[in-house]
C-alpha cells in the first residue's frame, strides 16, 4: 500500500492563524493561568504545545508550564506492532494534582491516542481537569473522546491521511492529506 498527496489543507501562514485563534479560546476559558498546565503529546504535539506556551505566555505575560508525554507503553495495540517501538521520555516536571491540563496534539482520529496519554497523566497523578487542544479533528472517533480547542475540523474519508508536518520535524509547515491507493 502507498500514500499519495491528495490535496494540501493547511500552509504555514494557516496554521499559525489557527494556533493564534486558539490561544484566545484558550485564554477565554482560562483567563488566569494560575493553574493551567500545557502537556504534548509526542512528537508533534510537543512543538505544537511549544507553539501555543509563547502564544499563552505573551498573552498572560506570565510563563505556563510545559511538559511532554509519550504513550508508546500505553498504546493498546502495542502487541499488535510488527517493529520495536521507541520508548522517548514523559516529562512532567511540575505537580499536576488540582490543575487544569491542556492536552496537544496534532491530529485527533480516533481518539486512542488521548485515552492513552490520559493514561499516562493519571499514573503522575490527579489533575482538577483535562482539556484537549488539537490543530486537526479529522473525526472517524472509536472512543467517546471530544477536543475542547480545534484548529481545523476536516471531514475525511477512512481510506484518507491526514499528515501534519512541522518546521521542527519536517523542515516546513503544512498539513495535508493523503490518499491510501493500491499498488
Amino acid at each position: 500500500m502507498t500514500w499519495n498527496l491528495k490535496r494540501k489543507i493547511m500552509d504555514e501562514a494557516e496554521i499559525a492563524r489557527r494556533m493564534e485563534r486558539m490561544t484566545y479560546e484558550i485564554r477565554e476559558i482560562h483567563p488566569n493561568p494560575q493553574n493551567l498546565l500545557l502537556v504534548g503529546i509526542r512528537t508533534r504535539g510537543v512543538y505544537l504545545a511549544e507553539r501555543l506556551k509563547i502564544n499563552l505566555d505573551e498573552a498572560y505575560s506570565s510563563s505556563v508550564p510545559l511538559g511532554a508525554v509519550d504513550i508508546t507503553l500505553y498504546r493498546d495495540d502495542l502487541s499488535r506492532l510488527d517493529y520495536s517501538p521507541v520508548v522517548k521520555d514523559t516529562e512532567l516536571p511540575f505537580d499536576i494534582d488540582d490543575k487544569n491540563i491542556l492536552l496537544v496534539d496534532d491530529v485527533l482520529y480516533t481518539g486512542r491516542t488521548i485515552r492513552a496519554a490520559m493514561d499516562v497523566i493519571f499514573d503522575f497523578g490527579r489533575p482538577k481537569s483535562i482539556q484537549l487542544a488539537v490543530l486537526v479533528d479529522r473525526g472517524h472517533r472509536e472512543l467517546p473522546i471530544q477536543a475542547d480547542f480545534v484548529g481545523k475540523k476536516v471531514p475525511t474519508a477512512s481510506s484518507e491521511q491526514v499528515q501534519v508536518k512541522l518546521t521542527e520535524a519536517d523542515a516546513v509547515d503544512e498539513v495535508v492529506i493523503l490518499e491510501q491507493t493500491q499498488p
